[in-house]
């Protein structure tokens, strides 16, 4: 089963999604919430796997700044952000603080079944136009001849991790720094690693040092 969070600050739009997708394609809307820290504390509490996320949600905790609260506290919980904004900062601001889709809420719900099921297995999903803009704004920058360092991708909680290991700290010993779980350090290094490219400590070393990246107190 899926399980599913709605957070949206209209009840009836909550009842109405629940209604759609509960049961639906193995999904199981376990819960919802009206903002995002009431989002935050169930999450932390129940471990969904994909969150339905709005961003205007103006009594309390924006979509933006709960997915990347989030992400940092459950990394393996996807944010799908679901919104009436057809809007590039929007698009570009969620794909930055971690959500793994965006879709809007005037698509079919045929379309919005096939986005929770790609994030739930770790895809991304991006509605059509949105994904041309994308490609359009990626291709500009390569012909302006902007840098494109795949190190930018990484989250500020993984350029951390991505620190820590590369002065040689064991995931043990990260942990306790950050005051997280062993678990919770795995996750931010393997998905760091692969977003990077590379395979053992010995590379991600070497890729620290040749970017000047690596500095000892």
């Amino acid at each position: 089963m899926i399980k599913l969070l709605i957070v949206d600050d209209h009840a009836v739009v909550r009842s109405g999604l629940s209604m759609l997708l509960h049961g639906k394609q193995g999904m199981e809307v376990i819960g919802e919430a009206s903002e995002g820290n009431e989002a935050i504390r169930f999450a932390s509490q129940h471990k969904p796997d994909v969150v339905l996320m709005d961003l205007s949600m103006p009594h309390g905790k924006d979509g933006l700044s709960a997915t990347t609260e989030l992400k940092r506290m459950l990394p393996d919980t996807a944010v799908l952000i679901l919104t009436m904004h057809d809007d590039d900062e929007y698009l570009f601001r969620a794909i930055q603080a971690g959500a793994s889709g965006y879709i809007l809420k005037n698509a079919p719900h045929e379309e919005l079944l096939t986005a929770i099921a790609s994030v739930s297995t770790g895809d991304a999903y991006l509605y059509p136009t949105a994904t041309k803009r994308l490609m359009s704004e990626y291709m500009s920058r390569i012909k302006a001849g902007e840098s494109l360092d795949i190190y930018d991708s990484l989250s500020d909680r993984e350029k951390e991790i991505f620190t820590w290991i590369a002065k040689g700290y064991s995931n043990k010993e990260i942990a306790e720094n950050l005051i997280i779980s062993v678990k919770t350090v795995e996750t931010h290094k393997s998905n760091l690693m692969e977003k990077l490219g590379l395979k053992t400590r010995p590379e991600l070393v070497r890729f620290a040092v040749k970017r000047g990246l690596l500095y000892f107190e």
